[in-house]
C-alpha cells in the first residue's frame, strides 16, 4: 500500500510540474505577441510624445490599443495616416479623427527668447522629445527640427520666455 501511495503521490507531482511547465510556456508566448503587437503599433505613431491622446505617451497610448481600451483615432499629429495604419494593424474600422483629441494640422514649434532666457532648466527636463538644447545656468534653444509642438515646456518657464510660432515643416498627412 505504501508503494502505491508513493507511486500516486509522484504521478501528481510529475503532472503538477508538467502543466506548471506547460501554463508558463504558454504564457511567455502570449505576453511574446502582445510586446510584438505593442511595437508594430508603437512605429506607427508619430512619437510627439505630446500626450493629447490622454496617455502619457505614444507607447501607453500603443498598449492601450493592443489592450483596446482606447480608440484609434486619438492622435492629432498622426492624422489620418495613421489612423489607417492603425486601422489595418488592428484589423479595426477607420473611424473619423476625434477632434475631442484635438486638430491634425502643422504642430506649432516652441522658440525661446534667448535673450530673457536665464537658463533654469525647466523646460529641458519638461521637453519629452529633448527638443531643447542647454544647460542649467546657460541660454537655451530648441532643434526646430526635433520639436513636437507640445507645449510641455511652456508651464515651467519661470519668466514666460517660451512661445509657439508656426513651424516651417508640415507634420500630419
Amino acid at each position: 500500500m505504501a508503494t502505491t501511495m508513493a507511486t500516486a503521490i509522484l504521478f501528481m507531482g510529475g503532472l503538477t510540474l508538467l502543466i506548471a511547465a506547460a501554463l508558463a510556456f504558454a504564457a511567455s508566448r502570449l505576453d511574446d505577441n502582445a510586446d510584438v503587437a505593442v511595437e508594430r503599433i508603437h512605429r506607427v505613431l508619430p512619437h510627439t510624445q505630446c500626450g493629447q491622446c490622454g496617455f502619457a505617451g505614444c507607447r501607453p497610448y500603443a498598449q492601450a490599443l493592443v489592450a483596446g481600451t482606447a480608440a484609434l483615432n486619438r492622435c492629432p499629429p498622426g492624422g489620418e495616416a495613421t489612423i489607417r495604419a492603425l486601422s489595418h494593424l488592428l484589423d479595426r474600422p477607420a473611424l473619423p479623427p476625434d477632434p475631442q483629441y484635438g486638430e491634425c494640422g502643422p504642430a506649432a514649434v516652441a522658440v525661446i527668447d534667448e535673450a530673457a532666457c536665464i537658463g533654469c532648466a525647466l523646460c529641458l527636463h519638461a521637453c519629452p522629445v529633448d527638443a531643447i538644447l542647454g544647460a542649467p545656468q546657460w541660454m537655451h534653444t530648441v532643434i526646430e527640427a526635433d520639436c513636437t509642438g507640445c507645449e510641455l515646456c511652456i508651464a515651467p518657464c519661470p519668466v514666460d520666455c517660451i512661445t509657439l510660432v508656426p513651424p516651417t515643416r508640415e507634420t500630419c498627412a
